[in-house]
């Protein structure tokens, strides 16, 4: 009577690999795009308890936040870092209020911008290492709005590329191939890979003189786009 034998599975280069009968298994999977789930945002706090001069307004055009306030008197220092922290939001009504408020305080921003941007960091940080690809969309989008919405505001990001850029280096070539196929996401503008470049080039072109070879140290693959 025949014994069935039985297989180990053991880590590569250990004692066990080299047994009899022994099934050498591969290492587990890195999970460089796996998403991590965020943690409670203030923006979503500071939202439920009725703290944002703001309220949804439905219009022809849309959906659209309506201030009770101008814009131009809010406290940047205060506000500005609180709507960066709910880009990790992606439920309804946080995500739309954090996207669309960023979008309006940065256009009337101006002067106001620039000495908040050590303060933006953490919450860029926040939600690039969420690895939720609608997330990384939209924190793409308001990066380039970051950029050109006040004088020097493309430098001063610049010794933050560190802390910024490693998820850029991860998602750089996330692109979708669709063949012969129409890709819609090109029109929404939600095509990872395609943000990814536009936002380093911008960052190439605003940060200046040291902004290329730090976005090299940090992307190795990226070509500059505005040396021939």
């Amino acid at each position: 009577m025949s014994r069935r034998k039985t297989e180990l599975k053991a880590e590569g280069f250990t004692v066990r690999s080299g047994m009899r009968n022994s099934v050498v298994v591969g290492p587990p999977a890195a999970g460089a795009f796996r998403e991590r789930p965020s943690k409670a945002t203030n923006f979503r706090k500071f939202y439920e308890r009725g703290d944002f001069p703001m309220a949804l307004m439905h219009d022809s055009k849309g959906n659209r936040i309506a201030w009770k306030v101008e814009i131009e008197k809010l406290d940047y220092y205060h506000y500005l870092p609180l709507f960066f922290d709910g880009l990790c939001e992606t439920a309804h009504p946080y995500d739309f209020f954090a996207r669309q408020g960023i979008h309006d305080l940065l256009d009337h921003g101006g002067s106001k911008i620039l000495p908040v941007i050590p303060q933006l960091i953490i919450p860029i940080t926040n939600a690039l290492n969420t690895r939720n690809r609608k997330v990384i969309c939209t924190t793409l989008k308001a990066l380039q709005h970051l950029v050109v919405s006040a004088d020097m505001v493309g430098q001063a990001l610049v010794p933050y590329y560190r802390q910024i850029l490693p998820i850029f280096n991860i998602f750089k070539n996330v692109n979708i191939n669709s063949g012969d196929g129409i890709d819609y996401s090109q029109r929404k503008r939600e095509n990872i890979g395609d943000l990814i470049q536009e936002t380093l080039e911008m960052f190439e072109r605003y940060g200046g003189a040291d902004a290329f070879i730090n976005i090299k140290y940090m992307v190795p693959t990226y070509q500059s786009c505005m040396i021939n």
